[in-house]
């Protein structure tokens, strides 16, 4: 195949169709050829010289949202409400199930945040949870975010045992992607367990040059192994957490929930502001879970 017809499939059709049937690692040596200076640009990463990388082959979960309507019931529940709290982190928004808020359209899962009051807040979006859960694999999704301050999508994991009996953060959280709607070219990656929570999380930061994270689709995904959880933006490794990293017990050995949403307010991002725009969207085009892998060595 010659550089024009490659130049000329990189389009949605051509990474999907590619993603089933082949490795990612195959995708990123392709795409690299094509994008060789952005990929010069951010593969830097002040973790070790080399690190650990591995091979997911196997998928286990993929909703493509290709059904109109409210997203699989198979796959996806709705947590309601404002949870305690605001959610643990004075979250503004009233998180509910009605196509309002959330609902699947000509492929894409689409998060609404509007500004009403509603069952006494102020906003309205939606959040929803896996009803499986698992332990390691590849996790990544497609996703366009929102712009404006106060806004705070998020595509995450928790601990399955999340409850009474094991509260957070001992049950574990792996922040695949946050976003600061006010910091359009920046996203966060980070992990919490006792001892790294909250404000104390282990974290790092992503940043695009010349694009910006509203204005477009990108990949958000980690691969986790029982010795690191390896970060990407557009198959880009540009974080690596290991057991050593962190001051507490690693709490990331056993099975998690995936976890999206989009919020508005809290801790993070702060309030909306006068100049931000509602209603807001969070558009998803897919999310795929991999399991089985072969780790190999990146120096």
């Amino acid at each position: 195949m010659n550089l024009k017809n490659i130049i000329r499939m990189k389009t949605k059709i051509f990474v999907q169709n590619i993603l089933k049937y082949k490795t990612r690692y195959v995708i990123s040596s392709v795409l690299s050829l094509v994008l060789l200076g952005l990929f010069t640009a951010f593969t830097s990463c002040s973790t070790d010289d080399t690190q650990t990388v591995a091979e997911f082959t196997e998928l286990v979960l993929a909703d493509e949202f290709s059904t109109d309507g409210m997203p699989n019931s198979a796959i996806w529940d709705y947590e309601i409400g404002t949870g305690e709290n605001g959610w643990g982190n004075n979250e503004l928004q009233y998180y509910t199930d009605r196509t309002e808020n959330i609902t699947a359209q000509n492929g894409l899962l689409i998060i609404t945040a509007k500004k009403e009051s509603f069952e006494g807040s102020s906003y309205t979006s939606a959040r929803i949870v896996t009803k499986g859960e698992q332990a390691y694999g590849r996790y990544e999704a497609r996703i366009r975010l929102p712009y404006g301050k106060g806004l705070w999508p998020a595509f995450w994991l928790l601990g399955a045992d999340c409850g009474p009996a094991v509260i957070w953060p001992e049950c574990g959280e792996i922040d695949i992607m946050e976003y600061r709607g006010q910091e359009p070219t920046t996203i966060h990656g980070s992990v919490h367990g006792n001892g790294f929570s909250g404000g104390n999380a282990i974290t790092k930061s992503y940043s695009l040059l010349n694009d910006r994270f509203d204005t477009g689709f990108h990949v958000f995904g980690i691969e986790w192994a029982p010795e690191y959880i390896n970060y990407y933006v557009d198959d880009v490794l540009y974080n690596q957490i290991t057991p050593a990293d962190v001051p507490g017990e690693w709490v990331f050995n056993h099975p998690f929930k995936i976890i999206i949403n989009l919020a508005v307010g809290g801790s993070f991002v702060g309030s909306p502001d006068s100049e931000t725009v509602f209603p807001q969207t969070m558009l998803i085009d897919y999310v795929r879970v991999y399991k089985n892998n072969k780790n190999r060595l990146n120096k």
